[in-house]
């Protein structure tokens, strides 16, 4: 089947899949950095206790058949090195056969992480990154040509990625429609960057472009990827663009980094050799009749299960970020259908003082807001859950509940695992008595004052979100002591 394959779309394979591979090794190198303190055994939503009620059917993950702790780090870091591994091309040193293997394994491990991850895994990216991860094992090698029906099923996805963002802004929040949004989003986005003061201060004008740009990138130019080069080239050309201005704008973790892989793989070498020396594409040889017999099996279960996410995108009741199967085989996606006006921020506080009355002091995250002279650092693409979480708590407690008074339980006794989890922990040598929550409105500041106060942002305390509390109220939710007995523990 000569049409089958796509020689010219050799480099546009290997861009995709080493950016991927990127991405799946931030993925693991998070899961192996927090997962102690977030699902751990002695974690704030234990992954022994989800598995005691969720059965294998509804999130299938390997810990169905065994957990512990080690087990779990030695999962994360087995994707961690096979990423590196394919990072550096490995896979087209592998038969065909294997190269596959390799890409299927790193995403049963990843969807094994992502099935019992809960809250802290209940992100778009990472439905993102498993779809993409699921095609990227039919993609082939050097081997074999690029097969043209997974190069357009990697259109598909970018497509519900765009214009299903697209959508949900049109048909949500008002400033969306009228080019204010940008007014705001910059400063109240979850996690602003070091570039988000001077983005938030753009004139308002060149704000109005900036969503009047986006509507064209997301609702119009994603159709341009199905129609003849070079303008599917051009349409990918175009998102990639915007995808780099809202890195540079902020830490979205991986979720950009992932889109421009996707529109990497629009590319074709005309396109490319635009402004890169590129030879001729090689002369592949025929593809094996059982690799053809796989790929054409997949698309055709893609465009089987691609029914309710495209009625998805139809539906004036739209859903972002859905998972419709339990692979995550083929979702849909959606960013920033409303968006905040006012910033909020809980700051964490404990003091040594049994009756609360002072020598409280702060706790200071990595990623999110805190010490207001301190001038937001980049992350992305590595996701810092528990930061992000902490924005969502801030605009909805309820959405905290199950995880937040543990939080505040590991606090009190010092709990090295949720330690790491922190920049500064003003605790070190003997934990606090009480610890507190409150609730601070937070905006960034203008010029005069930046120069005056050395300040990038200006707070304000709005009301206590957690009063204080101690072992005996906090008790219940505190990680029992680490005997090096229990499943996983460290020795």
């Amino acid at each position: 089947m000569a049409w089958f394959a796509a020689p010219e779309y050799r480099l546009a394979r290997e861009l995709f899949l080493r950016l991927l591979a990127l991405v799946y090794a931030c993925g693991f190198l998070a899961a192996a950095r927090q997962f102690r303190a977030l699902l751990g055994t002695r974690g704030m939503l234990p992954i022994p206790r989800f598995l005691a009620r969720v059965p294998f059917r509804r999130a299938p993950s390997l810990f169905h058949w065994h957990y512990s702790d080690r087990l779990y780090a030695a999962l994360a870091r087995t994707g961690l090195l096979l990423s590196l591994a394919l990072l550096a091309g490995a896979g087209d040193l592998l038969p065909l056969g294997a190269a596959m293997a390799l890409w299927a394994l790193l995403w049963v491990l990843y969807l094994s992480i992502v099935n019992t991850g809960q809250t802290w895994y209940a992100f778009g990216w990472e439905s993102l990154l498993l779809e993409a991860g699921a095609l990227a094992v039919f993609l082939g090698n050097d081997r074999v040509a690029p097969p043209l029906p997974v190069l357009w099923l990697l259109r598909w996805v970018l497509f519900r990625v765009e214009f299903g963002a697209g959508l949900i802004k049109w048909r949500g929040d008002e400033c969306w429609r009228k080019l204010t949004c940008l007014y705001h989003h910059h400063e109240t986005q979850p996690m602003p960057g070091p570039l988000s003061w001077f983005f938030h201060h753009l004139p308002r004008p060149l704000h109005r472009v900036e969503a009047a740009a986006n509507h064209l990138v997301q609702l119009v130019v994603p159709f341009g990827l199905f129609l003849p080069q070079p303008i599917a080239s051009d349409a990918a050309l175009l998102m990639i663009a915007t995808q780099l201005w809202l890195i540079a704008s902020g830490n979205f973790a991986w979720l950009n980094w992932l889109t421009v892989a996707l529109a990497l793989a629009v590319l074709d070498t005309g396109t490319l050799r635009r402004v890169l020396p590129i030879g001729p594409d090689p002369a592949y040889g025929p593809q094996p009749a059982w690799y053809q017999g796989l790929v054409a099996a997949y698309v055709l279960l893609v465009l089987v299960l691609s029914w309710r996410p495209l009625r998805n995108l139809a539906s004036p009741r739209q859903q972002m970020n859905r998972s419709w199967d339990r692979l995550h085989l083929v979702n849909s996606y959606g960013a920033f259908g409303s968006v905040s006006r006012d910033r909020y921020e809980i700051v964490l506080s404990g003091t040594r003082d049994v009756h609360g009355e002072d020598g409280w002091q702060e706790y200071e995250f990595h990623g999110k807001p805190g010490e207001v002279r301190r001038l937001p650092r980049q992350f992305a693409p590595y996701h810092l859950r528990l930061d992000w979480l902490m924005w969502f708590a801030a605009i909805s407690p309820s959405y905290a509940r199950p995880w937040f008074r543990p939080l505040l339980a590991r606090l009190l006794v010092n709990d090295p695992d949720t330690l790491r989890l922190l920049r500064r922990n003003p605790f070190p040598d003997t934990p606090p008595a009480l610890v507190r929550a409150d609730l601070h409105h937070y905006r960034f500041t203008r010029g005069p004052e930046l120069r005056d106060t050395g300040a990038w942002w200006h707070r304000r305390r709005v009301r206590t979100y957690q009063r204080p509390a101690g072992l005996a109220e906090l008790g219940p939710h505190a990680p029992p002591e680490n005997t090096g007995n229990e499943p996983g523990a460290r020795r």
